[in-house]
């Protein structure tokens, strides 16, 4: 899906703003790979990161970089941030006042020119993310959160989801630019829809990636053989995408991590962060719920006791470990 780069994919222009232009703020795993993705499509982006090194890979790869936020966001049609959490992205917003040695910093909303989009890609806090939203609209822009899942493989693809919170004009405008990051765009509902939707589908894979690792350490202790367990399972009422994608023992699916020695995929420490956000969630709506918050504990104990570097599937060697022998 791309376009010649004379055209404006984007297809947003407010007064003062260069037709077609994306500042583009987090190129590092997840963001570097997206923001090519977008130069390749022929899309005009400046990007900046904190991460000098971030910002050296982005131009070895044809992305244009600014020395700070505010130089990509002046001009520009669209702001995307990809961001670690919803503070970093209200402080970039609104900006930071001066402490001993730093200097204040400006918000993006004030920077930008008038009826500039804001686009969130971080994963969030729903709360936060409406909230930002509220802010950039007051401000008089357009705003739209589209968290995102597939991971770093995913990204550098172009084959990412994205969940979508928008007013639906908006998200017309964005799903293009969207398409050329990922396969599948999903328009969820207004501001804070995307995040929504994004951590509810996160505490089910939590879940179930603990319920899948569970039953191979008990097939284990019973004498079967992970292939036996995967063949049954996968073609019973036990199957999901835990077992049949990411499969938390090595052998069955030849392209799971397992059989890289856990490397991620999606962090130990993604997970946690994404099932403390359902917690919280869970927490300010009053649902009970019993398996979010316990998978949201083991997740927190397995990334702080040497698991936030490993992918979240190998929550098996954790179970394992702890289990009589």
């Amino acid at each position: 899906m791309s376009e010649s780069p004379s055209e404006s994919p984007t297809g947003l222009s407010g007064p003062g703003a260069t037709a077609g232009t994306i500042a583009f703020l987090g190129l590092g795993h997840m963001g570097g790979p997206m923001a090519v993705n977008l130069v390749n499509a022929g899309y005009t982006v400046t990007g900046f990161d904190v991460v000098p090194a971030a910002l050296e890979t982005a131009r070895a790869h044809g992305i244009a970089t600014a020395g700070t936020a505010a130089g990509a966001v002046a001009g520009a049609a669209v702001v995307l941030t990809m961001l670690p959490s919803g503070k970093h992205l209200l402080d970039a917003y609104r900006g930071t006042p001066g402490q001993p040695g730093q200097p204040a910093q400006p918000g993006l909303l004030d920077i930008a020119s008038p009826g500039t989009l804001f686009l969130d890609c971080s994963t969030i806090n729903v709360d936060e993310a409406r909230e930002a939203a509220g802010l950039a609209v007051a401000a008089g822009h357009r705003a739209v959160d589209a968290p995102v899942s597939g991971g770093v493989v995913g990204a550098e693809a172009g084959t990412l989801t994205f969940m979508v919170g928008a007013h639906p004009e908006d998200f017309e405008a964005v799903k293009p630019m969207l398409g050329v990051m990922g396969r599948r765009v999903v328009h969820c509902g207004e501001h804070g829809a995307g995040q929504a939707a994004k951590i509810c589908n996160n505490m089910i894979l939590g879940v179930s990636m603990i319920a899948v690792s569970e039953a191979f350490v008990l097939g284990e202790k019973l004498g079967l053989t992970h292939q036996a367990l995967f063949d049954v399972a996968s073609a019973a009422s036990g199957q999901c995408w835990a077992l049949t994608t990411n499969c938390p023992v090595p052998g069955p699916v030849p392209t799971s991590p397992a059989n890289r020695d856990y490397q991620p995929g999606f962090a130990g420490a993604l997970m946690a962060k994404d099932l403390k956000l359902a917690l919280n969630a869970l927490e300010s709506t009053g649902v009970a719920a019993r398996l979010g918050p316990l998978a949201a504990e083991i997740y927190g104990s397995f990334a702080a006791e040497g698991g936030a570097g490993r992918d979240f599937s190998g929550i098996i060697t954790d179970i394992r470990d702890k289990s009589e022998h």
